[in-house]
């Protein structure tokens, strides 16, 4: 087994060129497609008044890796990870620019935006399973789990800063121009990849590939539970991205309460290695759901506006826990052979979790309301806290 992940400090693996490089591209993209979510979120809340079709966008974003997550991962496995993520990236781009000559056109139907939604998710399906396999195989064994947090950290960076300076760019310039920084952002990174022509192609495309990833990944007692835990632990919390635009008609209460769980998220990279020190990954992972469901619980009872914005922070920590201790699992489980594709069932867990929970906790808040939704949102993690607990080994290294 590699060394505890605490002897490894988070920043290490930028001392290598390509990581820290197209670490630094991401982090741009990400501000963008931030700033891209909360527009497209408040856009639909504000135009339909729905609960079902707010949560719609989470469901548009994330039923494209419940679909596509299987074969982008056989394709990372077998062909060229810069020329695949070159174009994976380059239809974001173009679906970003689509977004905004609608928004300025005065054109912004729900079902187009959902649409194009969609189209972002499908970029994004096809990009995660070569993205993680290849920022992985380009830090050593023992850095993996610090690669990913500090992967987290720069989509959490992002968070901080996107829904912020969207919420004010929002009301200054409509979605418009939100829609279109996104496409620019994409820039750096599809200048890298088409950069990167150092990594050898592989020789042929392996056949049966997705039948492969399943095969693989379900032969593994270990890797089996991890996918079941993440499946439903990403149900449970889908209510947080899901809801949070319907507990404000404003948008900058609600990209300051976004921008508050990407600071907590931000923090959590320094408070993490002190918990994981202290404590199995096992119970560091409870930890996050037990403060994360209480977040859920108690966020829609507080009316004071600064204490909802204490309790998203620390709700952020919770959440990169979650996140950081899933995907270091899933990363650190297989060789790199083999990496895109068993990761490619991992992201078809979260997304079958997550794009079912959006759907259902919408449907939820419709009939009965957001403050119960959330509340029965909230228990439910933490009964995914207690199950977590009880189980052992299945975040240890297959």
């Amino acid at each position: 087994m590699p060394p505890k992940p605490h002897a490894v400090s988070i920043f290490q693996p930028l001392r290598h060129a390509r990581f820290r490089q197209l670490w630094l591209a991401n982090m741009l993209s990400n501000l963008g497609s931030r700033m891209q979510a909360f527009a497209a979120a408040w856009q639909i809340a504000t135009l339909s008044h729905s609960p079902q079709l707010t949560a719609l966008v989470q469901t548009a974003t994330w039923a494209p890796m419940l679909l596509f997550a299987l074969p982008a991962g056989a394709l990372a496995d077998t062909l060229h990870r810069p020329t695949l993520l070159f174009r994976s990236n380059a239809l974001m781009a173009l679906a970003a620019v689509a977004m905004a000559l609608l928004a300025f056109g005065g054109k912004q139907p729900v079902p187009v935006l959902l649409l194009l939604t969609f189209v972002m998710g499908a970029g994004m399906a096809f990009t995660m399973p070569a993205w993680q396999a290849s920022m992985s195989a380009l830090v050593p064994p023992q850095e993996i789990e610090a690669a990913a947090t500090l992967n987290n950290m720069s989509y959490n960076l992002a968070a901080l800063a996107g829904p912020a300076l969207g919420g004010l760019l929002f009301q200054l310039t409509g979605a418009g121009a939100l829609y279109l920084l996104n496409a620019l952002s994409f820039s750096a990174l599809l200048w890298i990849y088409r950069q990167w022509r150092t990594s050898p192609a592989p020789r042929a495309a392996e056949r049966h590939g997705m039948r492969s990833a399943l095969r693989i990944s379900w032969a593994s007692a270990r890797y089996r539970s991890l996918l079941m835990h993440a499946m439903a632990i990403f149900f449970v919390s889908a209510a947080c991205a899901a809801l949070l635009p319907l507990l404000h008609r404003d948008a900058g209460t609600y990209g300051a309460l976004m921008g508050a769980l990407g600071a907590g998220a931000v923090l959590a990279a320094f408070v993490l290695p002190l918990a994981r020190r202290h404590a199995a990954k096992r119970m560091v992972l409870a930890g996050g759901l037990c403060i994360h469901g209480g977040m859920l619980m108690t966020i829609s009872l507080i009316a004071s506006q600064p204490l909802r914005l204490v309790l998203v922070v620390i709700g952020g920590v919770a959440w990169s826990a979650i996140v950081t201790t899933l995907n270091g699992a899933a990363q650190q489980a297989f060789p790199d052979a083999v990496r895109a594709r068993t990761l490619s069932v991992h992201i078809l867990a979260i997304a079958a979790g997550q794009t079912a929970g959006s759907a259902a906790w919408g449907m939820l808040a419709a009939h009965y309301g957001i403050v119960p939704a959330l509340t029965t949102a909230g228990l439910a993690t933490l009964a995914c806290a207690g199950l977590v607990a009880c189980t052992k080994d299945f975040l240890e290294t297959v």
